[in-house]
């Protein structure tokens, strides 16, 4: 019996996605739940699962647009699956086997074809590094391309053949932004011509925690089973400011201010898709590892592929780490409809007056954008100063901004 499948709707408000990548192929025998195709739509990329076994057509092609209810493929399920075959894989597995010595596979019509012999990973990553299929030996089960095969490519540097692009025959190449980014371009460029962004710098000397976490990390990571990062210092350091100074935790909605009294912090995070902002739910309420624990749970998601719409919406305040990737300074563009972000930069050793003494100390400069239509320039300086003295005295954040003595005092 031929079944068809229409694309669910992904989320309320959706009334089209885009068929980013498919998984399978024409006339591939596919198993129920098997992931047959990457969606994009205007908030997330998500998995099309199939929703019967047996041999498929694809009817619409990669990059269309397509309405939520449309039928995209067409499944026989009275077909069995070829005796002894597998379906084709659909994902690599997350914890990768040992990468055994690449084969040498022979140029057959199938290495002929061999970008759509390779995982959705591979893919992802041969895109953006501009490289040809028909360069890489796959070591996965039937010679496909795995990620570890385009490391193994990309780390051979010129000797290996891996600088593609730069042989000076002036050629260009052009491809369609996928949804995602079109809609986040759009939204960037709404963020510059309807809000009036602003934004404030400070510094942070980062001894005091980085010295904490020399001394507990081990104890840390024994006792709680994830590593202790800078970015729960800094999650808590904001929820504690953001319940000082409620402006930063609010937004506009027409004519209305709306605040929060909880905050639920997005955390910017890179994947093969781009930058993913998923969010730590109610992060004020808690502890240092269980931020840990969180951000470790989403950013392997992000990784995957697989953040839930849900997961990506309704944060109250964001922070973004520019300085994993060498960021010294920038002006983080605010994540809509928040009113505010926080910018993270990379640490660097500099002189400071410390007690009227020169000494070098690990500095991170911090920058905070925010809408000045509602937060005024004395709440978003005390925001940031407040953070800044948070992880300067990291005590303050056990104790509620306040230092041990002045709890004990009643102060």
């Amino acid at each position: 019996m031929i079944k068809e499948m229409k694309i669910p709707s992904p989320g309320e408000s959706i009334t089209e996605v885009e068929i980013a990548t498919w998984l399978v192929e024409s006339g591939d025998y596919v198993t129920l739940d098997q992931p047959i195709a990457e969606i994009d739509s205007d908030k997330a990329t998500l998995e099309l699962p199939a929703e019967f076994a047996g041999t498929i057509e694809l009817l619409v092609e990669e990059e269309t647009a397509v309405k939520v209810g449309q039928v995209v493929c067409k499944i026989d399920t009275s077909a069995k699956a070829p005796e002894g075959a597998k379906s084709v894989a659909a994902k690599e597995e997350v914890t990768e086997e040992p990468k055994a010595a690449p084969a040498k596979v022979e140029k057959t019509a199938a290495v002929a074809n061999a970008a759509a012999n390779a995982t959705p990973l591979a893919k992802e990553m041969m895109k953006q590094n501009n490289v040809s299929s028909v360069k890489v030996s796959g070591s996965g089960s039937g010679g496909r391309i795995t990620k570890a095969d385009i490391d193994a490519y990309l780390t051979a540097g010129v000797a290996g053949g891996a600088i593609q692009g730069w042989g000076g025959t002036r050629e260009n190449s052009s491809k369609k932004m996928s949804m995602l980014r079109r809609k986040v371009a759009q939204r960037l460029v709404a963020v510059k011509s309807e809000t009036a962004m602003l934004t404030t710098f400070n510094e942070v000397d980062m001894k005091p925690i980085m010295d904490l976490r020399k001394k507990y990390k081990v104890k840390f990571k024994e006792s709680h089973g994830v590593n202790l990062g800078f970015m729960s210092f800094f999650t808590k350091a904001c929820t504690e400011s953001l319940r000082l100074f409620p402006a930063v935790n609010s937004m506009i909605d027409g004519d209305q201010m709306i605040s929060y009294d909880y905050a639920d912090v997005a955390i910017a995070v890179s994947s093969p898709k781009g930058l993913m902002v998923p969010v730590v739910r109610n992060a004020e309420q808690m502890s240092l590892a269980e931020i840990e624990a969180d951000i470790k749970r989403l950013a392997i998601k992000a990784r995957d592929g697989k953040l839930s719409i849900d997961e990506m919406t309704g944060g109250t305040f964001t922070i973004t780490n520019g300085g994993v990737f060498g960021s010294m300074l920038s002006t983080p563009i605010l994540n809509p409809p928040q009113s505010a972000i926080l910018g993270m930069h990379n640490i660097v050793e500099r002189p400071v007056a410390i007690e009227g003494k020169v000494e070098i100390r690990p500095i991170m400069y911090l920058a905070l954008s925010y809408d000045h239509r509602i937060i005024d320039g004395k709440e978003s300086v005390s925001f940031l100063y407040k953070v800044k003295e948070m992880l300067e005295n990291p005590t303050k954040m056990i104790f509620g901004g306040k230092e041990p003595y002045e709890v004990l005092l009643g102060l």
